[in-house]
């Protein structure tokens, strides 16, 4: 068993009040300061109590994820969402002040500090006091997503399946089938789109309203400083999107030509992408939950003993909730639990293929969460999404030459790896739409329902949906932004995934070329957390920091090679 890490500051049962939380605030703010180890020891305390926080917080949210219907869970979510986070949010502008006006921070070892001065720095140039109210606004609405959409489910002969169910049924052999359901599923979503449109409206305009406070002309341009995105530009993310276009979407372009042959069709339909071309049922790697994570934990053993024991003492702590049911939350997660050092791995598996890659990927940041767990500070733990989804998706793809423990049948297994280096391809211009979208969004932030359906549709027509015949269901396709969970929770974090599964593909590279020290680089680039640039962790992984066209070309092209050699 595990336990939170013993506290030196705060009380051991403090109480999360804030009657309770703000003399302890105060006792920070007013704390004299006379060394550069009093300083230390000042960083330390508070570290202590914003790990306490933030583990307070994650359970909230877990319970309120695996339980959307519970109107205490969401009542206790919102309970901090309104009440602490609000009045902590002055007081940290406060102590960033403190901090950076300390005659001591300069003398502050330089390269363990540049990072956190540098988001301290970064924050203190974004605070407004009149964007608290707003920020705690956009926090409780855009859980609202999760409510309206964990809701959902569709009838399949007398049965009730959520989404997340009724989606192994596209990968059904028997076309009318597919067609059925995919048809219901997406009458499903269409019931609640003018309620989500209201909803994204709203969460437009309170984003708006904080961008023009804090002196930003858009959205866009203020998550780019608040996302603390220091090495890279807008410009370079459209430079990747036209590097996408250019060498990934032909490449799939002739795999879907590939899959319309293999089915003996004249033109794919939507519901005709998921089912395997092979003829044979769909891939059934684990029965229920406790299979898939009882096969993820011998997967990773099989990687390294290190590995495996992260994910049984994950089991051991009660630290999974895998099972898709009506009620919980669409998606999956990794949470880590600041103070406890582990994380806790939320998702909806329905047995089939996908729910195998969330969890590795998920895996891949839970092992992550482990490995930087005794860092020194709380914010020496908080990874830019770049580094965060480098170790996820590398997992997905370390781990795919132990699926043997998942798939018995050779041939099964070959499937499987096929599939999910066709998915590593796919993921590029899909991470292109949603961002290139949310770049549109921001910068006319006027716009009407009307212009963003077409914006949307013109930004997916460009990256690949001519692969697929949408006659008869154009509504459907105008509607597919609302699936995506981030545009309505964690707006702008996306491109991420694109940056990161090229690193994926690198150390993947690195992996099957030399195993031992490709694990060793992988594992080295995580345990440095968020105290170097993004730059140096990718350097430390053996890998580069890189999205340019050549660099696109020269990692497809080895993933095409190695799905050649698959057969």
């Amino acid at each position: 068993m595990i336990h939170k890490k013993e506290r030196k500051y705060i009380p051991a049962n403090l109480p999360i009040e804030w009657e309770t939380l703000e003399p302890i605030y105060n006792e920070l703010l007013n704390r004299e300061m006379n060394s550069v180890e009093e300083l230390e020891k000042w960083l330390q305390d508070r570290s202590e109590i914003e790990a306490a926080l933030e583990e307070d917080f994650a359970w909230r949210y877990i319970r309120m994820t695996c339980d959307t219907n519970s109107e205490e869970l969401l009542q206790k979510f919102q309970f901090f969402a309104t009440e602490i986070e609000p009045k902590i949010a002055p007081y940290s502008n406060k102590l960033n002040e403190k901090f950076v006006a300390s005659p001591y921070a300069d003398k502050l070892d330089g390269e363990k500090f540049f990072i956190y001065l540098r988001g301290v720095k970064n924050a203190l140039e974004l605070f407004r006091e009149e964007n608290i109210p707003i920020q705690t606004e956009i926090q409780v609405e855009q859980q609202k997503y999760q409510s309206i959409t964990g809701a959902m489910s569709v009838m399949i002969g007398d049965k009730e399946y959520t989404l997340e169910q009724a989606s192994v049924f596209l990968k059904d052999l028997d076309r009318n089938k597919r067609q059925e359901v995919w048809q219901k599923i997406t009458e499903r979503r269409l019931q609640d789109r003018e309620k989500l449109n209201e909803l994204f409206d709203h969460l437009r305009g309170l984003r708006h309203q904080l961008a023009l406070n804090a002196g930003f002309e858009n959205f866009r341009d203020y998550m780019f400083k608040a996302l603390g995105r220091f090495d890279y530009t807008p410009q370079d993310c459209y430079n990747f999107h036209e590097a996408i276009e250019k060498e990934i979407v032909p490449i799939l372009a002739e795999q879907a030509e590939k899959r319309k042959i293999a089915l003996d069709l004249r033109l794919l339909r939507p519901w005709d992408t998921d089912v395997d071309t092979s003829g044979k049922p769909a891939l059934k790697p684990f029965a229920e939950g406790t299979e898939l994570i009882e096969k993820s934990i011998q997967c990773f053993s099989n990687i390294s003993r290190y590995l495996g024991e992260r994910l049984e003492i994950m089991k051991d702590n009660g630290l999974f909730d895998v099972e898709s049911r009506k009620g919980k939350a669409p998606g999956g997660y990794n949470y880590p639990l600041s103070e406890t050092g582990a994380p806790f791995i939320f998702m909806n598996s329905a047995g089939i293929f996908r729910d195998l890659t969330t969890m590795v990927h998920e895996g891949g940041h839970a092992v992550h969460t482990f490995l930087t767990a005794d860092l020194e500070l709380n914010d020496f733990k908080h990874c830019p999404s770049e580094v965060a989804e480098l170790a996820s998706m590398s997992m997905e793809l370390i781990s795919m030459d132990n699926w043997d423990v998942y798939f018995k049948d050779e041939e099964e297994l070959k499937r499987a790896k096929k599939d999910q280096l066709f998915d590593v391809l796919k993921t590029l211009p899909w991470v292109a739409v949603v961002d290139q979208f949310q770049h549109w969004i921001y910068t006319n932030p006027d716009h009407t329902d009307e212009q963003r359906t077409e914006a949307w549709t013109q930004i997916f027509d460009r990256f690949g949906a001519s692969f697929v015949d949408w006659t008869g269901h154009e509504d459907v396709k105008q509607n597919l932004w609302q699936k995506q969970l981030h545009i309505f929770e964690v707006p702008f974090y996306y491109i991420e995934y694109g940056m990161a599964q090229l690193g994926a593909i690198a150390v993947w590279k690195n992996y099957k070329e030399n195993p031992e020290k490709g694990l060793q680089q992988y594992l080295d680039a995580l345990k440095l957390g968020y105290t170097k640039t993004i730059t140096e962790i990718y350097e430390t992984a053996g890998i580069k920091f890189d999205f340019s066209a050549a660099y696109v070309k020269e990692l497809a092209a080895f993933v095409k090679a190695e799905m050649d050699k698959i057969g």
